[in-house]
């Protein structure tokens, strides 16, 4: 199993965290959870490999070309077979810029992209079937990004403001009244949830439980510093709060994280 991480070209910076590929030759099954990453994602499985998702206690084939929603809860997937995949992980709020739909339309599952933007995604992934340079598929999707990103410009307005609300939370993640966040920005608290949602799929709140847990995820995978230190570096009143939202967002303690594997989740964790 590897991921390897591939960063966007300065045009497109401002929207994708990241690319990845992960390649997998070992054709065995195994289990695994998927965690709230506070990011969307669009999958090409390229390979001959099947992954599937619990959605409602069952689970169900992905298609070839995913749409992950924001997950706001851990998620139970399946692999079977050799992978080949190449995934377009968007920053929060940047997904918006390139899908018509609100965003938290997507919440909580993997949708079909040919089913919302229809031949494009299509043709993109024939393209990526029959490329085979890492760098060059990279460049047929940005390709593919950039035209995306024409069609919505007028847009940017609107997602910059929730940009800029998101940066503003992160640098003071301990403040969770949204009134205040609201006033700290010029506009009423429906407003703020609203434009939020719209653009995210998360509400401020939301976003900033996960934000946190994402952070504290990294220093327990870090493995050198107590818990304690850990709850109150990522904003949390204390170890017991720290440890109840870690589990609402994972299904077990950090002690039982550090002592499982959880290799698609742990790939992500920089």
């Amino acid at each position: 199993m590897e991921f390897k991480h591939f960063l966007p070209s300065p045009a497109l910076k401002p929207y994708i965290r990241h690319y990845y590929i992960f390649e997998s030759n070992a054709n065995i099954a195994f289990d695994d959870t998927v965690f709230p990453s506070g990011d969307m994602e669009v999958i090409f499985n390229l390979g001959e490999g099947a992954w599937e998702a619990e959605v409602e206690n069952e689970f169900y084939k992905n298609p070839a070309i995913e749409l992950w929603g924001q997950i706001t809860k851990p998620l139970a997937i399946r692999s079977k077979g050799r992978h080949s995949m190449l995934g377009i992980r968007f920053l929060t709020h940047s997904a918006a810029y390139f899908f018509d739909d609100e965003m938290g339309v997507f919440n909580n599952r993997v949708t079909d992209l040919s089913d919302i933007i229809g031949k494009p995604a299509k043709i993109l992934h024939a393209q990526l079937l029959e490329e085979t340079v890492p760098e060059n598929r990279i460049a047929l999707v940005e390709d593919f990004l950039m035209k995306r990103l024409s069609r919505n410009e007028k847009k940017s307005f609107s997602i910059d403001k929730v940009a800029h609300i998101l940066t503003s939370i992160k640098n003071n993640a301990a403040e969770t009244n949204i009134s205040n966040i609201a006033t700290k920005h010029g506009i009423t608290p429906r407003y703020l949830q609203k434009i939020i949602y719209q653009h995210t799929g998360l509400s401020p709140k939301s976003f900033n439980k996960i934000y946190r847990f994402q952070h504290s995820l990294k220093l327990i995978s870090k493995n050198d510093q107590p818990f304690t230190s850990i709850a109150y570096e990522c904003g949390y009143f204390d170890q017991s709060h720290f440890i109840r939202d870690f589990k609402s967002f994972t299904g077990v303690t950090p002690s039982a994280y550090l002592e499982n594997n959880f290799p698609i989740n742990q790939a992500f964790v920089q």
